[in-house]
């Protein structure tokens, strides 16, 4: 296999930024889109340029046209579809949240155990350039011992008519972007915390829009993190220690964007400005799947990671649900 043939199973919003990405890159090809009709497909891969429609996911999951599979669909049908991939001879680029209870998660994993596929979840940010330096600052000590890490992601829907706001297929705030902040958090301080505390106010459709929570690590480290989806749009993170701290204005999003900014602030002085390659956002989770599939290295985000994603989003929602601090 010179290329990674791909599939896109569904024709969610998303895949308006994989697309360029996978076109971008050297050793993938766009190749089938696959949806619940065949009209729907035959207009989105006529939108798309691309060059086979199914109508349905498993007539393209059945097929021999696609070595590997990005999944869009809703957060409750991760699972389903990433298992139902692995065991019919795909690769599996799952969205984030990667499933919706250790469960799933657990039988995903066993899938592409079993079956020698690769599985990795779509964590874009945590590939690129600026992320990737954050972290080898702090794992060179740059900053001295970490003490926080701050971050949010929120922002406010069009219209109430949105998928995110179902609380039986993985609605929430917290699922949808709150797990930027939480997984930058476990992977600054390279552990998940040791207990949680989770706030949330829950709209009229049930979910909860507005997420907050404190995390304690060990060493005494802590992370705070909020999420919204009744505010207008606002995305940051602060990386704190003993000697310094570094701040992105947009850690999670745009860092193809001429205003991407990384500061480092240190104990004393004015902050400088950290240079940062440009990439397109999407393009190093596309790359890291070529990498994984065709020369066999690992996928630079681990399942142990992403299971502990999930372990962590579920703590937290005990947690807001009981009012009560959760041990892990």
């Amino acid at each position: 296999m010179k290329k990674v043939r791909w599939g896109l199973l569904s024709t969610a919003n998303i895949n308006r930024r994989v697309i360029p990405a996978i076109r971008m890159s050297e050793r993938g090809e766009l190749t089938a889109v696959a949806s619940r009709s065949l009209s729907s497909a035959t207009a989105y891969a006529d939108k798309w340029e691309i060059p086979h429609a199914f109508d349905s996911y498993e007539a393209m999951l059945n097929s021999d046209m696609v070595d590997a599979v990005y999944i869009s669909l809703p957060n409750h049908l991760h699972a389903e579809w990433s298992i139902y991939a692995l065991q019919h001879g795909k690769h599996v680029l799952c969205e984030k949240p990667f499933a919706i209870t250790l469960d799933e998660v657990d039988a995903m994993i066993a899938a592409a155990q079993a079956t020698g596929n690769v599985l990795a979840e779509a964590f874009m940010y945590r590939h690129h350039p600026q992320t990737k330096i954050a972290q080898e600052w702090v794992r060179n000590g740059r900053l001295g011992d970490i003490k926080l890490v701050r971050a949010a992601f929120n922002f406010r829907f069009g219209t109430r008519d949105n998928i995110r706001l179902v609380p039986e297929w993985g609605g929430g705030c917290l699922w949808d972007v709150g797990v930027y902040p939480l997984s930058l958090a476990q992977a600054i301080m390279g552990e998940t915390p040791q207990s949680v505390l989770g706030s949330q106010w829950i709209g009229d459709t049930g979910v909860d829009e507005f997420f907050t929570a404190q995390m304690q690590y060990s060493g005494g480290r802590m992370a705070q993190i909020a999420s919204a989806f009744c505010s207008p749009f606002y995305t940051t993170a602060e990386i704190i220690g003993t000697d310094g701290r570094l701040t992105m204005n947009r850690p999670f999003v745009g860092h193809d964007n001429a205003d991407r900014r990384l500061l480092f602030h240190p104990a004393e002085g004015e902050p400088q400005e950290i240079s940062v390659p440009e990439m397109e956002l999407y393009l190093g989770e596309v790359e890291d799947m070529h990498a994984a599939i065709l020369d066999g290295q690992p996928n630079y985000l681990s399942l142990t990671e992403t299971r502990n994603h999930v372990k962590t989003v579920l703590a937290l929602y005990e947690s807001a649900q009981t009012g009560q601090v959760v041990t892990l």
